[in-house]
């Protein structure tokens, strides 16, 4: 019997079982179980049972309740019977029950997916390994980036090469985890502790071996990587057969060397760390600053940039700071002050008109003080220069106005768009070289879906990794490539106390449901159980306990070359 067909048998008989806990739900036994084969079904062949401990499936089988109930009580049977679906809060407080029936069928049907699978292997033997190519000498895939973009597209390379020993696999990477950026916000503002929206590259990739090293130099004609050298040895390199190059973006400063000097970046892990023991030491050092113009600037956070990262960082820091006063008597509220530059005459362009107005709004209500039309111009020790005349006295400066690809693409003899990206087929190959490969952020994709260039979003970035793999391994098949194309599923943005802004697939909420959403979706996102079970306790501890303010590492005045 082939895996498809053990897969659907396997998942109709979950979903069978699992519909007992949608038939309270409706009146019409037959429609939960129709509907509780298909879902069993596609969950079955979306979603392979991991090795291991069961629950990181059961959350994921939780989080497929939760699109359910959205897209069946919500959508499809109130439209069925000509009321129209049901997004107005009285209506969603009405099928709060389903939503509890709908989760607990996720979770029960993921678990029973797996039970089946192991009962289908006991009786009919593992299943049929997919068809590998046979490379005539060993293939060695490298892959630059620990992103998303990199280690999604290693993943589906792992699951598609299988143990096949002719191919090797390498990530070379500046960490040895994947950080989730989109918690970032979260850790700089004190709700979650560092380590844990960072999973481990070794415990994520079974089969690949983990570089950590910093990229020096790309040979294309040689095809090797050169890495830095280290206290212990000198400079290392790395040959490969096909390389992918997944470098992402680093900050865009736009030639303003005394912004550079003197602003906080927000893309690592280590700057998240670094702007939140920064902002405790801006109180510590207020609470015994007699002069007000003085105490005011420490207590004036600028954040540069009204994008997803900027208006959640200004929310974020904004709850974190005003939080902060009830332990520093000494600074009166009303020199607390969080400003946010855009040069744009809207925040958050990447939503429509309506939620982005939402956000100023509930922002500016918390006490956010925004700078429409303007931008930072310069800065120096204490001062922020805005266009077109003004300076702001601030001791913190944070840029998320503007990023630009990895600048080691402009050493290589490739092709770059306007922004510096790697311009790149359809099929994510780079043209004039064979075996060569780009994706993510620091690659030009064009989207066979809307004929675009895809955005550089971390929802494209996964998606391309899917389609790398699977052109990889047709390259070393000789089987023809396919391009890329993707959808866009939507946006979630975060801004604040309990409040978020969502679209997801046209549809548009705000508010605490669109918070709960953007919770609910990035924590069954996140890698590993155990990186869920401990956001998951963080966010419940911070609904009875303040925020830690404990500083965990010395600030200072210094900025990295």
């Amino acid at each position: 019997m082939s895996n498809l067909w053990r897969r659907m048998l396997t998942g109709s008989a979950a979903g069978v079982i699992g519909s007992v806990l949608l038939v309270t739900t409706w009146t019409a036994d037959w429609l939960a179980v129709l509907v509780g084969i298909l879902a069993g079904v596609a969950f079955s062949l979306a979603f392979r049972p991991a090795a291991g401990l069961p629950l990181d499936g059961v959350m994921a089988g939780g989080t497929t309740g939760i699109a359910l109930w959205v897209a069946v009580s919500v959508i499809a049977e109130p439209v069925l019977r000509g009321e129209g679906a049901q997004w107005e809060a009285a209506g969603l407080g009405r099928l709060f029950p389903n939503l509890v029936g709908w989760i607990l069928f996720g979770a029960v049907l993921s678990l029973l997916v797996r039970i089946g699978v192991s009962l289908a292997e006991r009786v009919l033997g593992p299943e049929l390994p997919p068809s590998l190519p046979v490379a005539p000498t060993p293939a060695r895939i490298v892959v630059l980036g620990g992103g998303f973009a990199g280690v999604t597209a290693m993943s589906y390379l792992e699951q598609r090469f299988g143990g096949n020993p002719a191919v090797s696999f390498s990530l070379v990477s500046d960490t040895n985890a994947l950080l989730f950026t989109p918690m970032l916000a979260e850790v700089a503002a004190s709700s979650l502790e560092a380590s844990h929206i960072s999973a481990p590259l070794r415990t994520s990739l079974r089969r690949t071996r983990v570089v950590r090293g910093e990229v020096t130099r790309i040979d294309l004609e040689r095809r090797t990587v050169c890495l830095a050298a280290t206290s212990q040895g000198s400079e290392h390199e790395e040959p490969f057969d096909h390389l992918v190059l997944a470098l992402g973006a680093v900050s865009n400063y736009l030639g303003m060397e005394d912004v550079k000097a003197e602003a906080f970046d927000f893309k690592s892990l280590e700057d998240a760390i670094r702007i939140r023991n920064h902002v405790i030491e801006m109180f510590e050092r207020a609470d015994r600053e007699p002069n007000p113009a003085a105490r005011q600037a420490m207590v004036t956070f600028v954040i540069a940039g009204g994008g997803f990262a900027g208006a959640e960082l200004a929310g974020g820091v904004n709850d974190f700071a005003r939080g902060m006063l009830a332990y520093y008597p000494q600074i009166p509220p009303e020199e607390v002050r969080v400003v946010l530059v855009h040069s744009r005459d809207r925040i958050l362009p990447e939503l429509g008109d309506g939620l982005a107005a939402y956000a100023l709004e509930r922002m500016r209500a918390r006490g956010v003080t925004f700078k429409l039309n303007t931008r930072v111009a310069g800065a120096r020790r204490g001062v922020v220069l805005l266009s077109p005349d003004e300076e702001l006295a601030t001791e913190t400066l944070v840029w998320t106005a503007g990023t630009r690809p990895n600048p080691l693409l402009a050493h290589l003899p490739l092709e770059l768009d306007r922004r510096g990206a790697v311009v790149v087929e359809g099929t994510l190959a780079v043209p004039g070289h064979p075996g060569v490969w780009a994706l993510g952020d620091c690659a030009a994709v064009p989207n066979a879906e809307s004929g675009e260039t895809s955005p550089p979003t971390a929802q494209f970035a996964l998606r391309q990794g899917k389609t790398l793999a699977a052109n990889v391994q047709a390259s070393l098949a000789g089987q023809p490539l396919h391009p890329f194309r993707f959808k866009a599923i939507g946006a979630l943005c975060v801004v604040g106390h309990h409040t978020a802004c969502a679209e997801v697939y046209g549809r548009r909420f705000s508010g605490f449901f669109a918070w709960l959403m953007w919770r609910g979706i990035y924590v069954g996102k996140l890698p590993g159980l155990e990186r869920k079970l401990h956001v998951l306790t963080d966010w419940l501890a911070e609904l009875f306990f303040p925020r830690d303010i404990v500083q965990t590492l010395s600030v200072t005045r210094e900025r990295e070359d």
